[in-house]
């Protein structure tokens, strides 16, 4: 009775708290602009299915995919007993589904537990991936500090989960030998059937009652844990994997998107009746482009924090494997900590971030009113946005299908169109367009060649 009020309080608590923080993350998605994403709905939950569900692009590596899919499917099945976890801590009974499904109950701990040991080997392939070996993509100047800890504190962390999950189910078959009345049977388990006897056989009873406990109140805990990490860990594309591939564009890859205010204004430039429309006169003039993510979209903060920092976008990058400074990860990371610092002044109602016309008694700071004299240009470089050359090849390589390109060109539009400003090298193209009409600064009318073409 004891154990499942503890459990109960814990319980809810540690669902409270998540809770609590997942809808913080929500919020923050949601100081970006809005966006109205359409388009097949059948074509959308196909993607999320065989990209997300499926784990489909991950396969272009075959090894680390091999690897992450015992884990990745380890995780989905140990679900299913961590119901029966949740039901036992709540009733106080023991193994609730043993005796209802029998020999089905078998099959699916067994399952499991195989499962668990490819995680397990998988855990430690990773580790030394990581650590040993140091691959080049999780070495990058970017990767440094919190996102090294961060990668290996949730392979340690499934370290621990599979430590309490064999203690538990170890010491359960053996205690079903000394115990049956308490200790409904399992039947024989793939691994905790020999595994469990080969630790603890000879043991007493009360000792092995103490490591199935303790094996129990682990896996219970270390879950719990990892729901609380997840909203501060790259980790949270487990959640927001599926939201970000339904979301993702269905246009080819290579195609740009137009700005609206572009055309707006070509139109009202083709229209004569527009150079005296009153209303047009007083409207304030656009912001091409976005240097913060308050002018990015919703969906380019989804994507931020559904990067699951893997690098495979940056190792794919041929500015990056030519010594430039773009990293397409990097830019991700950057948008997420740069919406992570807004939202946290947010919170504290900074009163130094309210912006100057908007001060006064009361005021409370939102996004509407926000303006702390920084932008996403104080976190990457203008060399890195430059690099870019809109490839695609970072859009095409992300298992999650996040697009770091869409940022980079919003960026660069508000750099050139708002702020008149560019590389150096590529100024002279541009006023060689806006004055002649022409890349060359040649004056003759672009489409003179088709004119003499037809008079031919």
């Amino acid at each position: 009775m004891v154990q499942s009020i503890l459990f109960a309080i814990i319980t809810i608590v540690a669902f409270g708290f998540a809770t609590k923080q997942f809808l913080r993350i929500r919020r923050n998605i949601f100081l970006g602009k809005d966006e109205e994403i359409s388009g097949n709905t059948k074509q959308r939950l196909r993607s999320v299915l065989l990209v997300a569900f499926g784990q489909k692009k991950m396969f272009k590596r075959w090894i680390p995919a091999t690897l992450h899919l015992f884990i990745y499917v380890a995780f989905l099945f140990t679900q299913i007993e961590l119901i029966e976890i949740l039901i036992d801590g709540f009733t106080g009974i023991h193994r609730f589904f043993a005796p209802i499904l029998g020999g089905l109950y078998t099959f699916i701990i067994s399952f499991i537990e195989i499962l668990s040991v490819g995680a397990f080997i998988a855990t430690i392939v990773f580790l030394w991936r990581r650590n040993g070996l140091k691959l080049p993509r999780f070495h990058k100047d970017e990767m440094t500090g919190w996102p090294k800890l961060d990668g290996n504190l949730i392979l340690f962390g499934e370290l621990v989960l599979l430590i309490g999950i064999f203690s538990m189910n170890g010491a359960d078959s053996v205690l079903q030998t000394l115990d049956s009345a308490h200790y409904p049977s399992t039947g024989n388990l793939a691994v905790s059937s020999w595994l469990g006897p080969a630790l603890f056989g000879g043991m007493e009873q009360s000792s092995l009652a103490i490591i199935e406990r303790f094996g129990w109140w682990l896996h219970i805990l270390t879950v719990y844990a990892f729901l609380n990490y997840l909203p501060s860990s790259k980790h949270l594309h487990i959640m927001l994997a599926f939201p970000n591939t339904y979301f993702a564009k269905l246009s080819p890859k290579g195609r740009m998107e137009n700005m609206p205010e572009i055309m707006n204004e070509v139109k009202s430039m083709m229209d004569p009746d527009a150079a005296f429309d009153d209303s047009a006169m007083t409207e304030e003039l656009p912001t091409f482009g976005s240097n913060d993510v308050l002018n990015l979209s919703w969906k380019n903060l989804l994507d931020a924090y559904t990067c699951t920092e893997c690098g495979r976008c940056t190792s794919e990058c041929p500015a990056n494997q030519t010594g430039k400074k773009l990293s397409p990860r990097k830019i991700m990371m950057d948008v997420r900590d740069r919406t992570e610092e807004i939202a946290k002044n947010i919170d504290s109602n900074n009163p130094e971030c309210i912006r100057a016309d908007a001060k006064g008694e009361g005021v409370m700071l939102s996004k509407d009113n926000y303006d702390d004299q920084k932008s996403l240009f104080d976190y990457l470089t203008r060399e890195e946005i430059h690099a870019c050359t809109t490839c695609n090849a970072c859009v095409e390589a992300c298992p999650v299908l996040i697009n770091p390109l869409d940022i980079i060109l919003k960026l660069r539009r508000y750099e050139i169109l708002t702020e008149s400003a560019g590389p150096g090298d590529w100024l002279p193209l541009f006023n060689a367009i806006e004055n002649g009409g022409s890349a060359w600064a040649i004056s003759d009318d672009r489409d003179k060649w088709a004119q003499e073409a037809l008079n031919s």
